[in-house]
């Protein structure tokens, strides 16, 4: 093998072990002497079409503990694929060291090929390099912390009864989304210690939770003016965005086992937080490298004019935007997108207009495409990136524009934004605030309890541009919410001026009351 020659690779659609031996090392070559990219080890496991679909049913994660909602995604995605209506991801990745990566047995030499280059390349380096990830997660003990995880609530279920966990998992997941740490500064996770550190807190019954609530006045040794705002809240921690972590150290009634499958479950939610925010970046990237790891094959001749085509079906398949207008269209594509900005930049970098120079001074015309990719891919989230790199020729391309629709206003949908220089500050503007968690995801925080009272939870939805939260959704994650504290939950939402806009409240079933 050459720099600029290979042997076939594979014939026909058929491989072996050796054959996928062979496309990770013809891969690797290109990506780490070519592209640059700095990736955690691989572990390549090829899998059935059912593991597949079990592995995407359980949120990607083919390690997970067993939950009904999993099944129920199984039976659905199951039900589609046989009848036609859906196909199936060709891989899942785990960001792990090693990186591991689930191939399909069902895929063509082509595919696996294809699937090598976007996962355990693309996907890997962005794992590795992004400052969100590397800020968030740990990636050296999340497969020890998933097994651990695994068997802990396979052992809650042998002793505390299968409906009783279930309950409780149920109420967690419902939470998961309002229970991470959003802002850097937090102490990062070391997963490989947490199993050590749930047999020390089993060890000692949560003494430090029952230190807290000897606080609570029941007596006359205690006086109201021990129990200020200021103090009470600071002895819960409070305000508190993330109400997992709250639940698990101060909920009242909860028994040691549920406040650990309260911590997995936060620690599964933390550990999915950056992808939330990179959906667009990371898939690009994915894109991006499998697209020039395969051109660079086909050019080597280690691959055929016809597995070459094969390829571009699916690549083409993968990033195709409806329009507008088209019945198919559901938003942007982010496949589509993230590819089109990558191959954008590279454009910029290496062929700039006068356009992209008054854009893009610090880039257009420098010439090392590569560089510049990976300093974006290692810097930048989806919100950031598109603020700082959709180019107005990609709006044109693209044909994008900004529509303003308010049902409080009689002039019906109104073009907002056009293209021309204002526009197209707008449409980025605009576009990069819907990838942005802080506008789209709700700000709930928990800000009191009625210590002296009934211990009514209460909580706080800073609501964004008149957004309330959807009425029955809001009920039924309350009602869970509630049925974690053990008391009432008051939720209300204000506006910037701590206005009340609405009140919502719920009651505890008592179905989560478990023996210690």
């Amino acid at each position: 093998m050459t720099t600029d020659t290979m042997t076939r690779l594979y014939d026909g659609a058929e491989w072996d072990f050796a054959t996928l031996q062979r496309i990770h090392d013809a891969c690797e070559e290109i990506a780490l002497s070519e592209l640059g990219l700095d990736v955690y080890p691989t572990q390549i496991e090829v899998i059935t079409t059912e593991q597949m679909i079990d592995a995407y049913s359980s949120i990607g994660m083919p390690l997970f503990y067993k939950h009904w909602s999993f099944g129920k995604h199984f039976t659905q995605h199951e039900a589609l694929y046989r009848t036609g209506l859906r196909g199936l991801a060709y891989e899942i990745v785990i960001n792990s060291s090693p990186c591991v990566c689930y191939l399909m047995g069902d895929n063509t030499a082509t595919m696996q090929t294809l699937v090598i280059a976007h996962a355990a390349f693309g996907h890997n380096h962005f794992f590795k390099n992004n400052y969100l990830f590397r800020q968030w997660t740990d990636a050296e003990g999340i497969l020890d912390y998933l097994t651990f995880a695994k068997n802990y609530v396979a052992h809650c279920e042998d002793r505390y009864g299968h409906g009783l966990v279930e309950r409780t998992l149920d109420a967690a997941h419902a939470l998961m989304a309002q229970s991470v740490d959003r802002y850097p500064g937090k102490k990062k996770l070391n997963l490989r210690q947490e199993e050590e550190r749930e047999r020390r807190r089993r060890n000692h019954k949560e003494r430090s939770f029952n230190d807290l609530w000897r606080t609570v006045p029941t007596g006359p040794g205690k006086s109201v003016s021990e129990l200020s705002i200021d103090r009470r809240r600071a002895l819960l921690g409070l305000p508190q965005e993330n109400i997992l972590y709250f639940l698990e150290k101060t909920a009242p009634r909860l028994a040691p086992w549920q406040r650990e499958l309260l911590r997995i479950v936060r620690h599964i939610a933390q550990y999915f937080y950056p992808q939330g925010q990179t959906k667009v970046m990371n898939e690009g990237t994915a894109t991006y490298v499998h697209y020039r790891i395969m051109s660079r094959l086909h050019q080597r001749g280690a691959i055929s004019d016809g597995n070459f085509l094969e390829f571009l079906q699916s690549h083409t398949n993968v990033i195709f935007q409806p329009a507008w207008n088209d019945p198919r269209f559901s938003g942007l594509n982010p496949y589509a997108l993230g590819f089109a900005m990558m191959r954008d930049i590279e454009r910029i970098v290496t062929r700039p207009q006068d356009e992209d120079r008054q854009w893009f001074p610090d880039i257009a015309g420098t010439g090392d495409a590569m560089a510049v990719l990976r300093d974006v891919w290692a810097n930048y989230r989806d919100e950031s990136f598109i603020s700082q790199y959709l180019s107005p020729r990609l709006m044109r391309e693209m044909r994008m524009f900004q529509l303003h629709d308010d049902p409080a206003e009689t002039e019906g949908i109104l073009v907002e934004a056009i293209q021309n220089e204002r526009g197209y500050q707008r449409i980025r503007r605009q576009l990069a605030r819907r990838h942005d968690v802080g506008w789209i995801d709700p700000n709930i925080e928990v800000v009191d309890v009625d210590l002296m009272g009934d211990r009514r939870l209460i909580l706080h939805h800073n609501v964004v541009s008149g957004s309330l939260l959807e009425e029955e959704d809001a009920k039924r994650v309350l009602q869970h919410l509630a049925d974690l504290w053990g008391y009432d939950v008051l939720l209300r939402e204000v506006d910037a001026s701590d206005a009340i806009l609405k009140e919502h409240i719920c009651k505890p079933r008592g179905t989560l009351l478990a023996p210690t």
